[in-house]
């Protein structure tokens, strides 16, 4: 698509259009001078100029003695000449038609006029009219794509009245002109659905069978509206655009500045187009490559985190063998045997030494048990391991029956003996297979009760 833009434009450039032409100053513009122009280029005569006043006007008391000059070129002529009624330091715009079209020829942008000696050519107290006014609907309001009304009174107008946009140093083009009306308060008029892009400085330019301009002008800045329409633009829809006006060398200011020009609109129309084609191919291609960046960012995002929960999954899962996981274990991988840390040790505890008062009765001794006393003294107790206090503070010497005192002989007492270890069985739980149940210590409540009988 671009190498086809590139392509186009090349062939206009070595292949110019029949009907292109361009046109420009051959004086420089000033107060009460002759003004002339040229045509260069293969139009379709005749061609004709229109001046148009632009800005507010110099001269005091905001008198304004511009008239809007609408001077035809002689036959197939391509100069022409006229007397520029304009004060020094005032502004205008000049549009170029031929056969083919209003604004054919292009249009300038603001050209100043410089100062010269004669002043005779307008009276400075004089406030020039239109032959017939123009209004329009809403008031002093053009918007884009809402429509307007434009209206006169018809009295006043000779044949029908036409009108013109002029975009300054941009596209110029015909009203078209819409079923005509009597709307009360409004006259007659028709009305048109401004397709002009929003920010563009347009003057309307009314006229009638008496000649383009006849009914004056108005200059307007199209806005946007409160509800923003452009269902009616297209991309050669005029608008005032950056580019080569009409007009060739003159000066735009009170200073001298000068511009430079002399672009047909047929051309320029074409080469906006283009322009507006290769923007917004531009602007497609650019947001594709941001869309693909996107997706880009998006899938390694994705990756990523795919990536990371897949990983945290699999150490999460990763099977724990209690078996095979001691370091320190030596043995035999092949064998059933335990691993160090998961071989059981016996539970190790001392015998009692004292013996309740119930073994001693029935080995005949006696002994002497104070009234209100149920336990006998406390016993320590060491292991094989080291020494530890038993969690239990006593053993019990007597049944809980008893009351008052009771001689007990003393030999029922044993003789003191040494500590001994007995191996005491534990329950051992085999997570791979059942558990092997074996028989605790009997606790105190199994110990028979002495008879009280």
């Amino acid at each position: 698509m671009h190498r086809y833009l590139v392509a186009l434009q090349l062939a206009f450039c070595l292949f110019p259009l029949v009907s292109s032409y361009t046109w420009s100053f051959t004086t420089t513009p000033q107060q009460c001078a002759t003004l002339s122009l040229q045509i260069s280029g293969s139009g379709s005569p005749p061609y004709s100029v229109l001046v148009i006043p632009y800005g507010p006007t110099p001269l005091p008391n905001n008198t304004e003695v511009r008239t809007i000059v609408y001077q035809q070129f002689d036959g197939s002529s391509t100069t022409t000449s006229f007397q520029l009624k304009y004060p020094s330091t005032s502004q205008f715009v000049a549009v170029v038609s031929d056969s083919t079209g209003f604004g054919s020829g292009g249009t300038s942008v603001a050209a100043s006029v410089m100062s010269s000696s004669d002043s005779s050519c307008f009276n400075p107290n004089t406030t020039v009219t239109p032959d017939f006014p123009f209004n329009i609907y809403p008031t002093n309001q053009v918007v884009q794509c809402n429509a307007s009304r434009l209206w006169w009174d018809p009295t006043q107008v000779e044949g029908t009245p036409s009108f013109q946009g002029v975009i300054p140093g941009g596209q110029s083009f015909s009203i078209p002109e819409g079923q005509i009306t009597q709307v009360s308060n409004e006259g007659t008029g028709f009305s048109w659905i401004p397709s002009v892009r929003e920010g563009s400085t347009l003057i309307v330019v009314a006229g009638d069978d008496r000649g383009l301009g006849t009914g004056g002008s108005g200059l307007y800045t199209v806005s946007q509206g409160i509800y923003p329409n452009s269902s009616c633009l297209t991309t050669t829809s005029p608008s005032s655009t950056i580019g080569s006006p009409a007009g060739g060398t003159y000066p735009t200011n009170a200073s001298g500045a000068e511009t430079t020009g002399g672009t047909s609109s047929s051309r320029t129309a074409i080469f906006n187009h283009l322009h507006d084609s290769k923007t917004n191919v531009g602007a497609i291609v650019g947001g594709v490559i941001g869309g693909l960046a996107a997706l880009i960012i998006l899938a390694l995002a994705g990756f990523y985190f795919i990536r990371r929960r897949t990983a945290a999954k699999v150490t999460k899962e990763r099977p724990v063998d209690l078996l095979q996981g001691d370091p320190e274990d030596d043995r035999d991988p092949t064998s059933n045997d335990l691993g160090n840390y998961y071989r059981p040790e016996p539970f190790l505890a001392t015998e009692p030494t004292e013996t309740s008062s119930m073994y001693g009765r029935e080995e005949g001794g006696a002994g002497t048990v104070t009234s209100g006393s149920r336990y006998g003294t406390s016993d320590r107790r060491q292991s094989a391991l080291g020494s530890f206090s038993d969690m239990r503070s006593a053993t019990p010497d007597y049944e809980m029956g008893l009351t008052g005192s009771t001689t007990i002989p003393n030999s029922s007492r044993k003789s003191p003996m040494p500590r001994q270890l007995r191996p005491v069985n534990i329950i051992q739980h085999d997570d791979a297979g059942a558990a092997d149940t074996v028989e605790l210590p009997p606790a105190y409540t199994n110990i028979r009760k002495p008879d009280t009988n």
